[in-house]
This record gives structure tokens, sequence and C-alpha cells, in this order.
């Protein structure tokens, strides 16, 4: 085993789990589950079959990753966020095979803040900041700030997690320095190559 799990943890046979993962009190890791290397899972965390999960992702703890949710590598969710994976659940008619869930993708490096809802079939971009206690129920742009309820627009952050300023179509993080260009309703990552002589 070269992944850690407290003993009060559960890890169903069959569960992928990456090298140098850790687990935590009283999670549950799913027979079909796939963890990358690196991660943290939370007290109580509860990972369903079929889910996947990059490299380097941190679930904090009372987190629940249904099937149909798919995390990139570096994604962040804060304590006790929500991700649901059926539209209009019924007690009385069940919807609980893989036909009725409704995928929901979130990209790498992207924050969700404590106590956030992701309503199902949504993409959050990559490094977009959603913040604490937001409703999320349609797609979120690359390194988009969003919040409220429901969630909207009010910014953009680094990757670094640090707010951007638009000036002329450009920002410069005041934190690391990385520079972004405003294109349309999204910005990008401006990469400066040096030249070699």
């Amino acid at each position: 085993m070269n992944y850690e799990a407290h003993p009060s943890a559960i890890v169903d046979v069959g569960a992928r789990i990456g090298k140098g993962t850790k687990i935590w009190h009283f999670a549950h890791i799913s027979g079909r589950a796939v963890i990358g290397e690196g991660c943290s899972l939370g007290q109580n965390v509860f990972i369903a079959n079929d889910v996947q999960i990059g490299s380097r992702v941190k679930i904090q703890n009372n987190v629940s990753v249904y099937e149909g949710v798919e995390l990139e590598d570096e994604v962040f969710c804060g304590p006790s966020m929500v991700f649901t994976n059926v539209r209009t659940p019924r007690s009385a008619f069940p919807r609980n095979t893989s036909a009725d869930y409704h995928k929901t993708l979130v990209q790498h490096g992207a924050s969700i803040g404590a106590n956030a809802t992701i309503v199902c079939g949504v993409t959050i971009g990559p490094w977009a900041m959603i913040a604490a206690g937001a409703v999320v129920h349609r797609d979120v742009a690359p390194y988009a700030l969003m919040a409220g309820v429901p969630a909207r627009q009010i910014g953009w952050v680094c990757e670094c997690g640090a707010t951007l300023q638009i000036v002329n179509e450009t920002a410069e993080c005041r934190d690391c320095t990385r520079t972004y260009e405003k294109q349309g309703s999204q910005i990008i990552r401006r990469w400066i190559t040096k030249e070699v002589f």
C-alpha cells in the first residue's frame, strides 16, 4: 500500500489510489474510484464508484464526491461543499443509475469554497475560484471569480489565488507577477519566453 489511510477509514476492494495520498478519519472510498497521487481526503469524505480524481487534489472535511463528478489535478474542495449529480431528485421515483447522472467536471487548479453547492452538469474552468456559500448552476470560465446565490462572476483570479485587475485588456498579478490577457469574455495566461542565443 503506497498511500496512508486512518484505521477508521473504509477503502473498498478495487479502489485505485495513488502514491502519497492521505485518507483521514471516517472517510469511505468506493471500490471503483480512481484517485491520483499526493491527494488529501479529509475527515468524513465519501468518494463514490466511477469517480475520477487527479493528483494533488485536496478535499476538506465532510465532502461527498458522487458518481458523475470528475476532479482534475490540483483541485481544492473546501469544507462541507456539495456536489449534486441528479437534476430532478425524487424519493418516490429513484434516479440512481449511471444513465441518470449528469457529468460535472472541475478542471485543473480550480478551487471551491466552504459550503458552496455545485449543481450537476456544469464545467468549472481551470483555476476558477468559487466563493464560500456560492451556488453554481452554469459553466464557469477559466480564472473566473464566482460568488453569490446563484453564483455570478465578480472578477478574475490568478493561478496563485490573488484577484486580478484588468487594465487595457491585460493584468499582472500583484503577488506573483504572472500576466494575463483578456480575449473577449475570457482571460488567458501570457507565457513569456526568453530567447536563447
